[in-house]
C-alpha cells in the first residue's frame, strides 16, 4: 500500500473550503477534493493516479508542488496563475508542504485558496459597526493609561491632531496601544459619527489588498465584479492602515497618489472617485531604518507622517506599571466576577525588572491570566502567574557579577542588596528541600509557593536536587 492511501485521514478534507492536493513522492496526485475540484473545473475521477503535471499546463520548473518535492522544503503563500490541461485559468495562492515517513520523503500536500473567491468574501465583510459588542465609541483618550511625560506627549500630540484634516503616523512596538490611538482620534473628531475602517495590512495577503482597498472593476479580470473598496466605502469617515510598512512598494505609490489627489481608482477601472478621508497609519519599525531597508517609500512616510507620533514602549515607561495593573484589575475584576485589590510586592519587583516584550498587551493578558486562577484570593501572588511567564531568562543584576576561578564564583566589591536577598532566599529553599528530603510537594507547601513557582526557583538559582541528605 502506498504510503498515502490513508483514506480515514484525507477525508477530513472533503468539506474543505480550500482546494486540497495530495500527491506522493514523485508528484502523482492521490487524493483531490470538490474544492479544488471546482477551482479548475475538473472531476477528481479524471485526476487520482495522474502526474501534477500532465492535469496543467505546468513543468517540473514552473509548478508549486514539483518545487516543494524537489527541494523537500514547505513554499508558503505563492501565488501562481495557471491553466489546466482542459483551458481553464485560475488564480490561486498555494501553501505546499513535504510529508516524510521516517525522515523519508513520501508525498506533499496543497492547499490551494481561489484569489476571487477570497477577494469576494473579504471586499462583502460588513465593515465594523457601532453596534458590536465592543463600542469602538467609547474609546476616549481618558481610557489610555499613563503619566510618562514622553506618553503624556503623545496622547496630548494626538489629542490635537484629532479634528485637523492631517494624517497621523503613529510609531510603537506590538502591542503599545497604536490602534487604541488611532480610536481615540477617530471618536476625537468631527467625524465621529462617520465611519473607523481598521485594516490591518500585514494580515491580507499581498494580491489582495489593492482590490480591497480600491475596490474593483467588472471585467478587470475573470470573475471580477463592480465592488467598492475600502477608501471608497469609508468615505467622509476614518481609516487606520496599520503597519504600512508591511505594503508592496508598488501598492505604497498608489496610496500615496490617493491622498495627494483624495481620489482613487478601483482596479480595472478608468473613472476616479473622490473621497474625503482621515488617515491615520501606523509603522512597528522606525521609518528611517525602513526606508533604508526598502519597505517604505520616503515620499509616502513624508506625506503620512504629517503628525509622528512616538508611543514609547512599556519598558521606558515602568513608572506607569503601578496605574496600569490597577486599571487591568478593575477591568477584570468586572469581567471575571472576581474582587482582586492588587498585585503582591513581590510580583510588582518581578513585573519592574521584567523587559514587556509585548508591552501593554503583554501586561494585562497575565494579569488577566492570574486573576483567572486567584479563587478567593484579593491578592496576585508568584504562585497565580502562569508558568511561561516565570521561566523568562533573567539578566544580571547591576552592580554584579561573577566569574570562575578554580570552580569559585568570584563577586566583585559592589554586591547589591538585591543579590544579598537573592542569596538569603537560595539558602532557605535549600534547607526546605534537605528538611523535606528533595520531595517537590511537600517542600513547596512549606514555602508557601506553588510546585510550578518551586521549580522556577530551583532553575533560577541552580539547585541541584541530586544532593545525598535528600535520600
Amino acid at each position: 500500500m502506498n504510503d498515502l492511501d490513508g483514506k480515514d485521514y484525507l477525508s477530513i478534507f472533503d468539506n474543505f473550503s480550500d482546494g486540497v492536493i495530495v500527491t506522493n513522492e514523485k508528484g502523482v496526485i492521490v487524493y483531490y477534493n470538490g474544492a479544488m475540484s471546482r477551482i479548475d473545473e475538473l472531476h477528481p475521477d479524471n485526476i487520482i493516479s495522474h502526474k501534477v503535471t500532465e492535469i496543467y499546463d505546468l513543468n517540473d520548473s514552473t509548478s508549486i508542488i514539483m518545487q516543494c518535492l524537489a527541494k523537500q522544503k514547505p513554499i508558503v503563500d505563492e501565488p501562481i496563475y495557471y491553466r489546466t490541461r482542459m483551458g481553464k485559468f485560475a488564480n490561486t495562492i498555494h501553501n505546499v508542504m513535504p510529508i516524510f515517513k521516517k525522515n523519508k520523503l513520501v508525498g506533499s500536500i496543497c492547499f490551494v485558496r481561489d484569489y476571487h473567491a477570497m477577494a469576494a468574501t473579504i471586499a462583502s465583510m460588513p465593515l465594523p459597526g457601532k453596534d458590536q459588542q465592543f463600542n469602538n465609541s467609547s474609546v476616549t483618550f481618558e481610557m489610555i493609561v499613563g503619566k510618562d511625560p514622553s506618553f503624556s506627549d503623545a496622547v496630548n500630540s494626538a489629542r490635537m491632531a484629532a479634528d485637523t484634516p492631517s494624517p497621523v503616523m503613529l510609531f510603537g512596538e506590538t502591542g503599545t496601544g497604536k490602534e487604541l490611538f488611532a480610536r481615540a482620534i477617530h471618536n476625537h473628531s468631527s467625524r465621529s459619527a462617520q465611519q473607523y475602517t481598521p485594516v490591518n495590512c500585514a494580515a491580507i495577503p499581498e494580491n489582495l489588498l489593492e482590490g480591497i482597498l480600491f475596490g474593483t472593476s467588472k471585467g478587470a479580470f475573470t470573475g471580477a465584479v463592480d465592488k467598492a473598496g475600502l477608501f471608497e466605502r469609508t468615505d467622509k469617515g476614518t481609516i487606520f492602515l496599520d503597519e504600512v510598512n508591511s505594503m508592496p512598494m508598488g501598492l505604497q505609490s498608489k496610496i500615496l497618489r490617493a491622498i495627494q489627489e483624495n481620489r482613487i481608482r478601483r482596479v480595472g477601472a478608468l473613472q476616479e472617485i473622490r473621497v474625503d478621508l482621515k488617515i491615520i497609519s501606523s509603522v512597528n519599525r522606525s521609518p528611517h531604518i525602513a526606508i533604508e531597508e526598502g519597505t517604505l517609500r520616503p515620499d509616502l512616510f513624508y506625506r503620512l507622517g504629517v503628525v509622528f507620533i512616538n508611543i514609547v514602549p512599556l519598558r521606558e515607561r515602568i513608572g506607569d506599571l503601578e496605574l496600569l495593573v490597577n486599571h487591568f484589575i478593575k477591568k477584570h475584576n468586572s469581567i471575571l466576577y472576581k474582587n482582586v485589590k492588587n498585585i503582591s510586592d513581590e510580583v510588582m519587583k518581578l513585573f519592574k525588572t521584567y523587559k514587556w516584550p509585548g508591552n501593554v498587551r503583554e501586561l494585562e493578558h497575565v494579569i488577566e491570566g492570574a486573576m483567572n486562577i486567584t479563587g478567593t484570593d484579593k491578592v496576585i501572588m508568584l504562585k497565580h502567574l502562569q508558568t511561561h511567564f516565570l521561566n523568562w531568562p533573567e539578566e544580571p543584576e547591576p552592580g554584579y557579577s561573577e566569574t570562575k576561578n578554580n570552580g569559585e564564583l568570584l563577586e566583585n566589591h559592589n554586591i547589591n542588596l538585591s543579590q544579598n536577598k537573592s542569596d538569603h532566599e537560595k539558602n532557605i529553599i535549600q534547607k526546605a528541600l534537605s528538611i523535606n528530603k528533595g520531595n517537590i510537594t511537600r517542600t513547596a507547601k512549606a514555602l508557601g509557593i506553588s510546585r510550578q513557582l518551586l521549580y522556577y526557583k530551583i532553575k533560577k538559582f541552580k539547585i541541584s536536587r541530586d544532593n545525598e541528605n535528600y535520600s
